[in-house]
């Protein structure tokens, strides 16, 4: 695995930190037009610095698990544009009915916010066990 540089560590976490902060204040109801605006930035710098720790080997299990991997990065991002949505309805012109905007994209981004931890979970153990199995870690 590319290991990070201090500078894209330190975005890394900042951004896992700007994420649990934006998603914990919007459930609470303290500032919603604000801290999802957080949490998509902390879910950008998160996912960024993710997707550039690359791995350049040849074992198909970690590479699968890193696609998964980029797979909830990107359900991260969304689920913060969602989010953004939610707080400001951005999106309820591009629907002829109010119902419809509701059933579709209202607080959806619940929903991509646990498949993409669940994923991101999976995948880091996952990911971990692999790379001490076959002792790849640097």
């Amino acid at each position: 695995m590319k290991q990070l540089s201090k500078i894209q560590s330190l975005v890394f976490l900042v951004g896992g930190a700007l994420m649990v902060i934006g998603g914990g204040c919007f459930v609470f109801m303290w500032q919603q037009q604000i801290v999802c605006w957080v949490f998509l930035l902390g879910a950008f710098m998160f996912a960024l610095m993710q997707m550039m720790q690359a791995y350049e080997g040849k074992e198909l299990s970690i590479r699968r698990l890193k696609h998964i991997q980029s797979l909830a990065d990107i359900l991260f991002v969304v689920s913060g544009i969602l989010m953004v949505d939610t707080a400001w309805g951005f999106f309820k012109p591009l629907f002829g009915n109010y119902l419809d905007y509701l059933t579709y994209v209202y607080n959806k981004w619940v929903v991509l916010l646990l498949i993409a931890a669940v994923l991101e979970v999976y995948t880091m153990h996952r990911l971990d066990h692999e790379l001490s199995k076959k002792n790849i870690k640097e």
